[in-house]
């Protein structure tokens, strides 16, 4: 508890740092990134539907889609917490100090260092969760052992998956060095290529397994493998275009390096929460009937959030305290412009939307229905989702590790909690909305212990955009609702054409009613993202 009392060295020199020279360019600016961002986000995302779409149809929900999940949990939970959350909230603020004092070649023998130290580190850890997979899966889903092969083939798939933890990591390590230089587009769309080669894989490896005697989800976790190569080669051009290259040199001593480590295992704690929980989700769900864990994964896939981590990262390296401010004020205040109105039409529309994007071949009308259910438990804790993101890097970026920490643990033991109380119930659905809860609740406790630290951040601009844009949101979901209901009445929800009409219809009015609204109520955060589509349409424009 210590932490209370710690001020961040330079803060109070800080504070009387000018302002930059223009807080409305920077946030077009930030816009503009997150636009770019959002943009290979909603790439990824789309193939990401796809490549569900596929499991749904081609596998249900239920046996093989149960084993997957579970089998992919483990390297994807260490990806999450190591690759993509720890060491990207360790290495980012790292490399972005080294780089401002010391210069671009510090910074990139530093880079040389950490994928070196990943290189050896991360396929130690490989080795072992390979060995020793038939000792791991029991415990991450007990309830596998009474439904005779389905735990053999989770810890089958679990060895055939865990390399791809060495991939991913080293992706991340490299999405690290590009966001540093100021490059978002690549390593944003690199998570593509992890779906691309899930569906390339439903269609060729899925079919040929059984010729070896192999099930057929076993050539999903194959194209696993394959789409973390990708993930790491389309980025690895855009790297050595920056003047990286890579030199067999290995150091456990060097300070900065020393640095990431001694920051992995507090950030890893600290940015845990949604991810343990999910990770406690899994395991209380193989207990419930199956298909249970496929009805939470198959939710859990249709949220999206976003992250600001190398713009924070840099005003932090700097002690630029006032634009910090600013960025993370903005930030929050621009997450939830894009993130409320997607979880009341989420909320709104849940059963067309799942059911037009899932419900083919084996899926069938019950999983639409209570994957339905889940995702409005999740849809809940959209918003918070993405503002943890943005905030705990903040806390790395500043030296303070103890607070992100114990705010972990204390959400992790509420969600268990929570999953305990409702689990029986309301089944899944008490789980995703548990979720939810805790997320909800790691917000607010980051956010009011960094106020504490580094003074006000505009909680009364957020909180009146935050009322504003929730008003607007609900108005749209309310239209969307309408809509899709009057369809759905006339056309029903049968057939695909059907699907697609009433989804149509509810996005389509939800979008006017939105952008009325948000125009109607002035919502300040619209001028920067109307201000980014209108570069782009006038590019697109003036190409034509």
């Amino acid at each position: 508890m210590s932490d209370s009392r710690e001020v961040p060295p330079g803060l109070a020199g800080a504070q009387a740092i000018p302002p930059g020279p223009s807080a409305s360019g920077r946030e077009s600016g930030l816009a503009r990134a997150a636009g770019i961002v959002s943009l290979a986000t909603l790439v990824s995302r789309a193939l990401g539907l796809i490549r569900e779409q596929i499991f749904a149809a081609f596998f249900g929900a239920g046996f093989a889609v149960d084993a997957f999940q579970v089998a992919f949990r483990i390297p994807n939970l260490l990806r999450d917490l190591f690759a993509e959350g720890a060491m990207s909230a360790a290495f980012v603020p790292t490399l972005t100090q080294v780089q401002e004092r010391e210069g671009r070649e510090a910074a990139m023998r530093l880079a040389n260092l950490v994928i070196n130290f990943l290189l050896v580190t991360v396929s130690a850890v490989c080795l072992l969760g390979i060995l020793f997979a038939d000792r791991i899966v029991p415990l991450m889903a007990p309830g596998f052992g009474q439904v005779p092969g389905k735990l053999e083939l989770t810890t089958q798939m679990t060895q055939i998956m865990t390399p791809f933890l060495l991939l991913v990591a080293l992706a991340a390590a490299v999405m690290g060095v590009l966001n540093t230089r100021r490059i978002f587009f690549i390593p944003a769309i690199a998570p593509t290529m992890l779906n691309l080669g899930l569906i390339a894989s439903g269609f060729v490896l899925a079919p040929l397994c059984p010729r070896f005697g192999l099930q057929p989800i076993v050539g999903m976790a194959i194209g696993v493998l394959l789409g973390g190569l990708g993930q790491l080669a389309i980025q690895l051009p855009a790297l050595f275009a920056q003047g990286f290259r890579w030199r067999p040199a290995v150091s456990f001593r060097d300070p900065g390096v020393l640095r990431i480590v001694t920051l992995m295992a507090p950030a890893a704690i600290g940015l845990a929460a949604t991810q343990v929980n999910i990770f406690v989700n899994t395991f209380l769900a193989s207990l419930l009937p199956q298909g249970s864990v496929s009805w939470l994964n198959y939710a859990y896939r249709l949220m999206i959030a976003t992250v600001t981590l190398a713009e924070v990262s840099r005003h932090a390296a700097r002690r630029e305290m006032p634009e910090l401010k600013r960025t993370i004020s903005f930030s929050l205040r621009f997450g939830l412009f894009l993130t409320l109105p997607a979880t009341m039409i989420l909320i709104a529309l849940a059963h067309p939307i799942v059911a037009l994007l899932y419900q083919h071949g084996r899926f069938n009308e019950t999983d639409s229905l209570q994957t339905a259910q889940a995702l409005w438990g999740y849809a809940v804790g959209l918003s918070a989702f993405s503002a943890v993101r943005v905030l705990v890097p903040v806390y790395y970026s500043l030296g303070m590790t103890r607070i992100p920490v114990t705010i972990s643990f204390v959400t992790i033991a509420v969600n268990i909690v929570l999953n305990v109380a409702l689990m029986n119930s309301l089944q899944h659905r008490g789980l995703a909305l548990a979720t939810s809860i805790s997320s909800v609740l790691n917000f607010v406790l980051l956010f009011e212990w960094l106020r504490r630290k580094i003074g006000p951040m505009g909680g009364g601009v957020l909180a009146r955009s935050a009322g504003k844009i929730f008003l607007a949101s609900s108005l749209a979901a309310i239209g969307a609702y309408a809509a899709a209901w009057g369809v759905e009445r006339s056309l029903g929800l049968t057939s695909l054409t059907a699907r697609l009409a009433v989804v149509g219809a509810g996005l389509a009015a939800a979008s006017l009613v939105y952008l009325a609204a948000v125009l109607t109520l002035r919502v300040q955060e619209s001028g920067p993202f109307f201000a980014f589509i209108a570069r782009m349409l006038g590019r697109s424009g003036s190409r034509g």
